[in-house]
């Protein structure tokens, strides 16, 4: 198992996720974070806030980055 954390940002603020998650491999890690990101999305757009731009980012404990994922609606 390896610890995950999922970052969030939107180009004004990055939130940092200092918990992290246990994950079996970098494809669970990347399930999560996509369904995570569509639940924030889908919160934005409920309450009219922008989304494009959102950046989601995977990071490994070591502190590499694996993965980002864009919500780019242009």
């Amino acid at each position: 198992m390896t610890r995950y954390f999922f970052h969030t940002g939107d180009g004004d603020q990055f939130i940092e996720d200092s918990e992290g998650a246990e994950m079996s491999d970098l494809a669970t890690a990347r399930e999560e974070a996509i369904k995570a990101a569509r639940e924030m999305l889908a919160e934005k757009v409920l309450a009219g806030e922008r989304i494009d731009g959102q950046v989601f980012e995977i990071v490994a404990g070591t502190g590499r980055l694996v993965e980002t994922i864009l919500s780019n609606l242009s």
